[in-house]
């Protein structure tokens, strides 16, 4: 039965991919539904400083993606779908479980398949009193559209921005178009929500951009960063993130079927300085938590 809250799945072209399809009666590309499926809600301590805080991340990880990265680190539930059905009261119940365990903010993980219920989850939570952020943590391969109906409800943006060259985002994650959609879209997350703001040093709004390096520098990330400094200014709030290893179909391609070495992300994290960034977190190579701020003495 077609829920009027959730007409949007009736004929799906919530993500770049476009299906077109009925997910009451069949699934598109990610493979869901018109049901709601997540895998775990917790506190995640692993998320950068000002999204974890003390307390912890109000995580919440939807089953499913739009992309299918062959290295993907979540691939249990991004690629296979693991996790189970909830309904949208169901959802609005966890993001005050969270809250009332102390998190410090809602954190939604590959949310936008999802955007009907997340969107209405939201609004009806916020009416019933949620005060705390809500983040969108995506892999950025999104719609301008379905991003602009999220005004309003999203206070953090926490975009992957995965590549600069769509020959490797077609050979790694099936998405050759995914800079011509990723780098608008994170305009309009930086349009809606602005520089990073931070309240004793919790995050309370604004856009932090991740980078994942990757071996032999295929997802490009001095062009992005070199895009970054011309369209968002050294002000961005920058992730360079050094915790890839190679997994799920990775041992399919030798070029990325290694970690990465401590040259090629002390590389790019020269970069981040030498264009003047000025706020930001780095790694320790093959480390999922350990952030050190990017300008610290």
């Amino acid at each position: 039965m077609t829920d009027p809250l959730f007409l949007e799945y009736q004929n799906c072209l919530l993500c770049p991919r476009n299906c077109s399809i009925n997910r009451y009666e069949t699934t598109g590309y990610c493979n869901s539904t018109a049901n709601l499926k997540m895998n775990i809600a917790q506190l995640h301590f692993g998320e950068e400083p000002p999204i974890s805080g003390t307390n912890g991340s109000g995580t919440i990880f939807l089953s499913n993606c739009n992309l299918k990265c062959v290295f993907c680190q979540n691939y249990e539930i991004n690629d296979f779908g693991q996790g189970k059905e909830i309904s949208l009261e169901m959802l609005v119940q966890i993001m005050f479980d969270l809250k009332n365990k102390g998190a410090h903010n809602i954190n939604f993980v590959t949310p936008t398949h999802f955007t009907p219920h997340i969107r209405a989850a939201i609004i009806q939570a916020k009416n019933n009193g949620l005060n705390i952020p809500i983040v969108w943590n995506s892999n950025a391969y999104e719609k301008l559209e379905t991003l602009k109906s999220m005004e309003g409800l999203v206070d953090i943006y926490l975009p992957d921005l995965k590549y600069a060259a769509g020959i490797f985002a077609g050979k790694y994650s099936g998405a050759k178009d995914y800079p011509q959609i990723a780098q608008p879209g994170i305009l309009e997350m930086y349009r809606q929500v602005g520089n990073l703001q931070e309240n004793l040093g919790i995050a309370s709004k604004g856009l932090i951009i991740r980078l994942l390096v990757l071996p032999n520098q295929l997802a490009g990330i001095r062009q992005n960063l070199y895009w970054i400094h011309e369209n968002l200014g050294v002000e961005t709030y920058i992730s360079l993130m050094g915790q890839y290893y190679p997994t799920h179909k990775a041992n399919e391609y030798p070029e990325i079927n290694r970690g990465i070495t401590h040259d090629e992300y002390s590389k790019v994290s020269d970069l981040l300085h030498d264009l003047g960034f000025q706020n930001g977190f780095i790694q320790d190579c093959g480390s999922t938590s350990d952030w050190t701020p990017t300008f610290e003495e």
